[in-house]
């Protein structure tokens, strides 16, 4: 038996110059199906390692009761990275990363290991959220699901190109709430 998925709360965070080291935005999506039903912003810190708490904040403050949260990538503001596993605890909802393209692993942990503060247990996230996986023309890695869901809850919300929608519009709201109007790409 499958689980029904309609209820989707995708997270983005906004843009930052190159030499930014101060708090970068993060926008929280809420979408029924195909209708926005809710935006929540937050703050992390650019690198740091306030993601995941921020994010349970996000999802306990929203007022909405989403079934998955998705992720445009496992870290925000530069490497600032989730931890999947705990999120999936806290909040006790799936989590599933969503990104277009598989990500170059070795020069992320080259970067993380010697130019990043905490790189260390930054890459052991990244190693303990398991391999990006192909799924519905994108990659995901994924706490609290199956591939099977995984794909599932690609097909059930994704509408326009391939991100899902809560994804796309997390980053354009994300845009527009930083720079005052939002840019395509998403």
């Amino acid at each position: 038996m499958t689980r029904p998925f309609r209820n989707f709360m995708g997270f983005d965070d906004g843009p930052f110059g190159h030499d930014w080291r101060g708090d970068v935005a993060l926008v929280a999506i809420t979408c029924v199906g195909d209708r926005l039903d809710g935006v929540a912003t937050s703050s992390i810190r650019r690198d740091g390692r306030n993601s995941t708490q921020k994010i349970a904040d996000l999802c306990a403050a929203a007022g909405t009761n989403p079934r998955v949260l998705l992720l445009q990538g496992i870290a925000v503001g530069g490497f600032n990275v989730v931890d999947i596993h705990e999120l999936h605890k806290r909040v006790k909802r799936p989590v599933l990363v969503v990104a277009r393209k598989e990500p170059n692993l070795k020069r992320i942990k080259r970067v993380l290991l010697h130019n990043v503060p905490g790189g260390r247990r930054k890459w052991s996230l990244i190693e303990r959220a398991g391999p990006m996986e192909p799924a519905g023309g994108v990659f995901v890695q994924r706490a609290g699901l199956s591939l099977r869901e995984a794909r599932q809850i690609l097909a059930a919300s994704t509408f326009h190109g391939s991100l899902p929608e809560p994804l796309r519009l997390a980053h354009l709201i994300a845009g527009a709430y930083v720079t005052g109007r939002s840019r395509g790409g998403a």
